[in-house]
């Protein structure tokens, strides 16, 4: 949340102190000013060449009519002018000319004066602004009784004959705009003008704006602040509570602890807390999967372990040689048959974690699928079973998967249909693509599934055998496991009869659906 309020923040704050360095602004008010007192001053310039000399031939302007024309033009402005000689001295100050001059009443403070906190915090405000804003370099200003043109270059330069201005700094920090320009009379330099403006009504101004700016940036950063902790307390809460309900279901005993679920929220967080409910429901399956697991495990292993203790304490009350050797029998194939439960429990246990790390790749079920019936046919396991298959066209049913794993289901599926098959019976197996989607089907002609069990020969440690073939040659895993591979690849496994007895043709069809692999 703070991250949220600062980031937010941040982008204000860059705003407004680009705002508030409002030297620009300033530069443009003062070069608007200069352009305002050179018209100004070229103007009182030309009045007192034309009237303040005593001939078109002087070369002198005259004291009193100048001092006249610069009481009359200047005196209702808040500017000073001083008029230079072509000697350098000064001939006249509108400072210390006659004019509608006023007094203006002003009270003092008291010595003992302490500003308020109002006015202190103004005040340490504008020392913060003023740090902030860059000062415009500038000359001293001049400003004695005894001022001559040499001190003053901008005099020298319109004595020369070229209006000048040039911008000054006064002993308290404030600028003053100073326009000299030249005094002529058919060309001629009769002297010079320096009008002088000052600017506490520009830093006034500016001061006025930097003020008006910060308000609206306390409003502003006010209403950021609120919205930021709006926004965090509906961004950052949420994801607090999954959180510490991920923490308690990690550290709890029980089941009691589940993540909450933000259902009526249909943006991310709301997503976020069904995928951690459906992953912690996920979890507790898995969990019981795994117990129920080793439960099975234990029971499987006990069966024979159970005929083996009972065969071996008969051979030991036993000493005849037939009975002897029916129970060795028994005590190698219940050994055999623990042999192949430890193999197969192994492989079913490492494949959770092996469906997991295996890097997927392009598999063509077509040629796939017909290398497994060439082989089937060359090895001669399939005695007088037919195993048909036509649809070996290559890349068209092609999945993404990993190769292995979709290979040991079809085997599975295969040697499930001859187990049951009868003599001369014929296996069919089928491929098409419909909606994206791969459909395999492994069909048989033996007895089918029985009623009920459509589900159930899918769990682990179920076995429905023929009566023929001998107890304990299968663990009942293998199409739990292929339920399991083809599940983690995205798609379905199902059985179902093709016909029931006394229908004519009988048999179990498994169809497997697989998603076809983007192009």
């Amino acid at each position: 949340m703070v991250r949220i309020m600062f980031v937010n923040a941040l982008a204000l704050v860059i705003l407004v102190g680009s705002v508030l360095y409002l030297n620009e602004f300033r530069q443009n008010l003062i070069e608007a000013r200069t352009a305002a007192l050179s018209v100004q001053a070229s103007i009182i310039a030309g009045a007192l060449g034309e009237s303040a000399v005593a001939g078109p031939e002087s070369i002198d302007i005259d004291p009193a009519p100048a001092r006249q024309i610069i009481t009359r033009l200047v005196g209702p402005t808040e500017n000073r002018a001083r008029l230079f000689a072509t000697s350098g001295g000064m001939i006249a100050d509108s400072l210390f000319l006659a004019g509608d001059k006023e007094l203006i009443e002003e009270p003092l403070r008291r010595l003992d004066y302490q500003p308020s906190l109002k006015e202190q915090i103004v005040n340490r405000l504008h020392d913060f602004l003023d740090a902030i804003t860059k000062e415009i370099s500038a000359p001293a200003n001049i400003d004695r009784p005894t001022v001559r043109s040499t001190d003053l270059i901008e005099v020298e330069q319109a004595l020369a004959g070229v209006l000048t201005s040039q911008i000054r700094q006064r002993a308290d920090g404030d600028l003053v705009i100073n326009i000299a320009v030249p005094v002529q009379r058919f060309r001629r330099v009769l002297g010079a003008l320096l009008l002088t403006a000052q600017t506490d009504d520009i830093d006034t101004i500016v001061r006025a704006e930097q003020m008006l700016t910060i308000k609206i940036f306390v409003g502003a950063f006010a209403l950021t602040i609120l919205l930021s902790f709006f926004l965090g307390r509906t961004l950052v809460r949420p994801i607090r509570v999954l959180a510490r309900a991920a923490e308690r279901v990690r550290r709890g005993i029980g089941r009691e602890e589940r993540i909450p679920e933000f259902a009526e929220r249909r943006d991310e967080i709301g997503d976020l807390s069904r995928s951690l409910s459906d992953m912690t429901g996920a979890l507790y399956n898995q969990i019981d999967a795994v117990e129920q697991f080793a439960a099975d495990v234990a029971h499987e292993i006990k069966n024979p372990l159970s005929s083996m203790r009972s065969a071996l304490e008969t051979i030991q009350m036993n000493d005849k040689p037939e009975v002897r050797k029916k129970l060795l029998a028994i005590l190698e194939d219940d050994v055999k048959r623990i042999d192949r439960l430890i193999t197969d429990i192994s492989d079913a246990s490492r494949l959770d974690a092996e469906l997991t790390r295996s890097h997927t790749s392009v598999v063509d079920l077509g040629v796939m699928i017909a290398t497994l019936v060439r082989a089937y046919n060359t090895t001669g396991k399939l005695g007088d079973i037919e195993l048909a298959f036509s649809d070996d066209e290559a890349g068209v049913f092609v999945v993404a998967g990993i190769d292995a794993r979709l290979g040991q289901v079809w085997l599975n599926l295969i040697d499930n249909a001859v187990s049951f098959s009868p003599a001369g019976g014929r296996i069919q197996i089928k491929l098409s693509v419909k909606n994206r989607t791969v459909f395999l089907t492994v069909s048989d002609q033996g007895p089918g599934v029985p009623e009920g069990s459509e589900d159930k020969i899918f769990s682990r440690f179920y076995s429905e055998r023929p009566s023929e073939e001998q107890f304990g040659s299968h663990s009942g895993l293998g199409l739990a496991i292929s339920k399991q591979v083809i599940e983690a690849h995205g798609g379905t496994i199902v059985v179902e009869n093709i016909g029931a007895e006394g229908e004519g043709e009988t048999g179990a069809r498994f169809v497997v659906t697989l998603p076809l692999a983007p192009a």
